[in-house]
């Protein structure tokens, strides 16, 4: 899940996963085919992930300076 409204458009996550995230128009990043909702903080996107998804979208995790990125197993 990526809580955007922390994010700080730094592009970290499009660097290392750019075929997962992308800069939006605004200037903050976007997780690719992902479902957005708007919470009380902001929008939130979310997107299931296939298993070979999750290496590379936990190295965008583990390399935004915003901590926004969380990957969650699905229980």
């Amino acid at each position: 899940m990526h809580e955007r409204w922390k994010c700080i458009g730094c592009g970290a996550c499009t660097a290392v996963a750019p075929e997962h995230w992308e800069m939006a128009d605004d200037g903050y990043a976007d997780l690719v085919d992902s479902r957005h909702s708007q919470t009380e903080d902001g929008i939130l996107e979310e997107k299931t992930l296939t298993p070979d998804q999750v290496d590379e979208n936990q190295n965008a995790a583990d390399s935004c300076p915003a901590d926004c990125i969380h990957i969650k197993e699905k229980i």
